[in-house]
Order: structure tokens, then sequence, then C-alpha cells
């Protein structure tokens, strides 16, 4: 019993922020977040880019494909890595100007390394559209530190699986966790607002969020005038709109490091709440709960 309350104690101790400089913590980090963004690119240029040849450094512009979900990916992308990027030097320390200058720019650091693995790929480009998505996804972190040091406002995600990853697997995913990352039409990135941060002293919970997201459907090619041979009529493409409810669990109140942690890993991601739903294409339609 003692050993467990010293063991919970111990890493209770470890996971709580620093409250001066911990040059151990702060190398640990720098190493950590090196060898992990090395292994990253290293494991995608084999997975993503080994099978198709090289070529010139080049750009393309992509802005019209897929209906910018995968921009809007982008910029959710560069936010998270960033904001885990800062939160790993506060728990080391770190004063708040260099969490911003080497934490909240990793996201973008590490997906223009991505970036200039496209340029080099003889299948792909670079993408100057990519690039703007990264650097407003790192903006909006940094922005909100400085103007209000908190974080009001969080992109956020949520997937459900469909129909159109069967007609292109190759490209959509033939998997659940390859079409998560790679069905577009299946992805829904979220702006969710804390309510009570833009209206301290109210009786509104501190936790309580309002959502508002985008996603689109009917994606089968980046383009819908792409020729790819696909033995099924191409379906409609289609912009969704979504209000919803949402939840900040970084603003529940524990005292407990752990769960803060948890808590900050799974503030990524949209709480299945009811939602309504407009489109172009089919008005308006309510979900008890979607995700």
């Amino acid at each position: 019993m003692f050993q467990s309350v010293f063991g919970q104690n111990s890493f209770e101790n470890f996971l709580k922020p620093s409250d001066s400089l911990n040059k151990k913590r702060q190398n640990t980090v720098f190493i950590s977040e090196g060898v992990l963004a090395s292994g990253a690119l290293i494991g995608l240029n084999q997975l993503w880019y080994a099978d198709y040849p090289r070529s010139n450094f080049h750009f393309i512009n992509d802005n019209s494909e897929w209906m910018q979900v995968d921009k809007v990916g982008h910029f959710f992308s560069s936010y998270q890595i960033g904001r885990f990027g800062a939160e790993a030097l506060n728990w080391s320390g770190t004063n708040k100007k260099n969490q911003l200058i080497y934490g909240a720019s990793l996201g973008f650091v590490f997906l223009t390394a991505v970036e200039v693995m496209d340029g080099f790929s003889e299948e792909w480009g670079a993408s100057m559209g990519d690039v703007i998505a990264n650097a407003s996804g790192t903006a909006l972190y940094v922005s909100q530190e400085l103007i209000w040091k908190e974080q009001r406002i969080i992109p956020k995600f949520s997937y459900h699986k469909t129909q159109y990853s069967s007609y292109r697997p190759d490209v959509l995913g033939s998997t659940f966790p390859e079409q998560i990352l790679k069905d577009y039409n299946g992805q829904t990135y979220w702006l969710s607002y804390n309510l009570y941060s833009f209206s301290k002293g109210s009786k509104i919970p501190r936790w309580f969020n309002i959502a508002l997201g985008y996603g689109a459907e009917g994606m089968i090619a980046g383009n819908s005038d792409n020729n790819t041979p696909i033995l099924v009529l191409k379906p409609e493409r289609f912009r969704q709109f979504y209000l919803s409810l949402d939840v900040d669990l970084t603003k529940i109140d524990t005292k407990s490091h752990f769960l803060k942690t948890i808590f900050s890993v799974l503030n990524t991601v949209k709480i299945p709440s009811p939602t309504i739903e407009y489109s172009p294409h089919r008005g308006f339609k309510f979900y008890a709960v979607y995700f």
C-alpha cells in the first residue's frame, strides 16, 4: 500500500510542470522531439515516397483539390503539434517566450520538412497552400497566447467511416487506420470556442464549448475532373458545415497532473454530441450524436 501511494506521488511529481528551468527536462524534450521527428520522417519516406521516382524540387498548385479539406487538416496538425511542443517545454520550466519560439513552431517545422519531401517526389510536389495552412495553424496558437495567455479557440478533429473508401482503397485507405488519415469524406475539422473564456464571471461552465465544423463528401479524387478510371458513377461533391456542442477537457478542474496530461491529449478530438449540419446539397440535417 505504501509503495503504491509513493509510486503514484512520484509519477504525479514527474508530470508536474517545473516552476523554474530544469535543464535536464529541457534537454529530454529537445532530444525526444528530435528522435520522434526523425523517426517519423524516415518512416514516412519508406511508407509513402520510396516506391515513387524522385525529381528535382518543384511546386504544384493543389489548392482546388479535396475541397480544401486537406488544407484544413494541415492547419489542425500544425496547431496541435505546436501545442504539444509548447506544453512539453512548459513541463521543463522553459519561459513563455522560448515555449512559443521553440515549442509552438514545432508543427510548422515538421510539416515543412514533409513538404520538402513532397517537393522532391515526382508523384507529388511542394504546395504553397499547404505551407500557408501550416503557418496559419502555428499562428493561431501563438496569437492566442500573446493576446489572451490561454487557448480560447481550439482546432479539433472527428472521423466517421464512409462508403467512398471502398471505391478507391489505394487512395482513400484499405484499413480503418488508413481511412482515418486518407479518406477526406469522413473527416470533420472543428474550431471549438470556449464560451466561459469570452465571458469570464458568467455562470457558464468553464469547460462548455460551441464548435463550428467543416467537411465535404463525394470525393473519390482530388478534383472532380480527374480522369482516373473508376468503375462507378462519380458522386456529387458537396461541402458540409456544422454547429455542435463540445467540451474543453483542459478546463475541467482537477489537481491530478496525470488527468491533466490525459485531458490535454484527448482535447485534440471533438466530443460526440448533438449536431446540426448544413450543406447546399441537402439543406439542414440534425444528428442526435455526430462524430
